[in-house]
């Protein structure tokens, strides 16, 4: 039995070099589409996610998607997140739509496989911006809006301009700017709420009556410290709910958010009467 195994894989093996030796060269991206007529046209669009900067090969970047790519190479392997930033700044100047170097596509791209200018990419901007978050939050959520712009559904995104706005407001030397931008973020968390709603199929089907623990959480957070008692409560209700059949990243919050619904229904009670008495 195993002679007969060691002659089949020499056999295999003789094929494999004769079809190599007799096959022309191939060239990734190009002898396999034109040898092949059920490959389909090129997608105009950029490949949005990370390859191994070193297969790439590349010497020097020379497109916007070159440079994406050394800038992810940069941030996620060495940890240089200025060098990161500055190639993640140059693939967005080629790949910008103030000086028409990209566009936002919103129909069906033509049969050709080509657009001119070529669509925006939404990867550069969503990693430019995290890496602007804390030390310039209102720069980052310029790029979180163009990401948007180019993919208006994609989760997270609003979550992360609320983010940026939470940072605003404790980076504000005028507090009285302090309540407007803990609004603003709101208002961007209730927009990442309402890209995945719980419809009542979903509760009759998974027992499921919230969804996004993380946002429930945040937006109770940033009423407490608007002193709004009643929202707060609901918010950690729904946190509550959120993590009824989904836990949380950090369960000790869960425990957390009965103490603090017990606090913040004391306040409000007291508010009341202290309304009723005057």
């Amino acid at each position: 039995m195993t002679n007969r195994l060691s002659m089949i894989a020499l056999f295999a093996l003789l094929a494999a070099g004769a079809w190599a030796q007799s096959s022309p060269t191939y060239i990734p991206g190009t002898t396999y589409q034109k040898d092949n007529p059920n490959y389909p046209a090129r997608n105009p669009f950029y490949f949005e996610g990370r390859i191994d900067w070193n297969l790439l090969n590349i010497t020097q970047p020379a497109n916007t998607w070159e440079f994406m790519q050394r800038g992810i190479y940069r941030q996620d392997d060495l940890e240089d997140d200025a060098g990161a930033i500055a190639d993640y700044r140059q693939s967005f100047a080629l790949n910008n739509l103030a000086n028409k170097s990209c566009q936002l596509v919103t129909t069906a791209p033509p049969s050709t496989g080509q657009l001119d200018p070529p669509p925006c990419m939404f990867t550069v901007r969503l990693r430019l911006a995290g890496l602007l978050r804390e030390e310039a939050p209102l720069e980052a959520i310029g790029f979180y809006q163009e990401a948007l712009a180019i993919d208006p559904l994609r989760l997270g995104v609003h979550a992360a301009i609320a983010e940026a706005y939470v940072t605003m407001a404790g980076q504000a030397t005028d507090a009285s700017q302090v309540p407007a931008l803990y609004q603003q973020a709101i208002t961007e968390w209730k927009a990442e709420l309402a890209l995945s709603p719980v419809t009542p199929l979903q509760v009759q089907v998974t027992g499921d009556e919230a969804n996004n623990a993380h946002v429930h959480w945040a937006m109770a957070e940033i009423y407490e410290k608007l002193g709004q008692p009643p929202d707060q409560m609901k918010e950690l209700d729904l946190y509550l709910k959120a993590t009824k059949w989904h836990s949380d990243t950090y369960p000790w919050r869960i425990k957390l958010a009965q103490k603090k619904m017990d606090k913040a229904q004391a306040a409000d009670e007291a508010a009341k009467a202290t309304r009723n008495h005057n």
